[in-house]
C-alpha cells in the first residue's frame, strides 16, 4: 500500500504544529501551573473565558486557573501575548522567553510539556494566573 509506506510523513506535521502552539522551546520548569500534570485532554481547573488563538493560529482555551481576573482581560492578555510572538518582539527560539503583556508575565511551554499537559502558555500578575490550553480533540471527529 502506497499510503502507509511513511507514517512518519503525518507525524512530522502534527509535531510541528504542536510546537508552533507552544510557542516553541521554553526552557522546561521555569513556569509552573496549577494544572501541571494533567492529561491534554483535561484543562486546569479554573474558570473557562472561551477561545483565542496562538500565535500560530492554533485555537486555544483561555482559562483563568487562579485570581480575580476578568475573562475579557485573560482573553486580551493571550492575545497580545501570541501577537507578540507572531511579531517576533519574543525573544527565544520561537518565542519561548518571558514576556511582559499589559503587566503580566507570560511564556510558553515546551512541546513536551505542550503533549503531556496540554498546556501552551501561562501568564501570571499579583497572584492571577492565566492559561491557554489545547481543547479536548473532538471524539466525534474522524481519524
Amino acid at each position: 500500500m502506497r499510503c502507509c509506506r511513511r507514517p512518519h510523513a503525518l507525524v512530522l506535521p502534527a509535531l510541528a504544529v504542536l510546537a508552533l502552539a507552544a510557542g516553541c522551546s521554553a526552557p522546561g520548569g521555569q513556569v509552573r501551573a496549577s494544572g501541571q500534570g494533567a492529561p491534554a485532554s483535561t484543562a486546569p481547573a479554573g474558570r473557562n473565558c472561551g477561545h483565542s488563538r496562538t500565535a500560530a493560529g492554533v485555537k486555544v482555551l483561555v482559562m483563568v486557573v487562579h485570581g480575580s481576573v476578568s475573562c475579557p482581560v485573560a482573553r486580551q492578555v493571550q492575545q497580545r501575548y501570541a501577537s507578540a510572538i507572531a511579531s517576533g518582539k519574543v525573544p527565544g527560539n520561537g518565542g519561548a522567553a518571558p514576556v511582559t503583556v499589559l503587566g503580566w508575565v507570560c511564556q510558553g511551554y515546551s512541546t513536551p510539556e505542550v503533549l503531556r499537559t496540554g498546556n501552551t502558555s501561562h501568564c501570571v500578575k499579583h497572584g492571577g494566573e492565566i492559561m491557554a490550553v489545547l481543547p479536548a480533540p473532538n471524539s466525534t471527529a474522524s481519524p
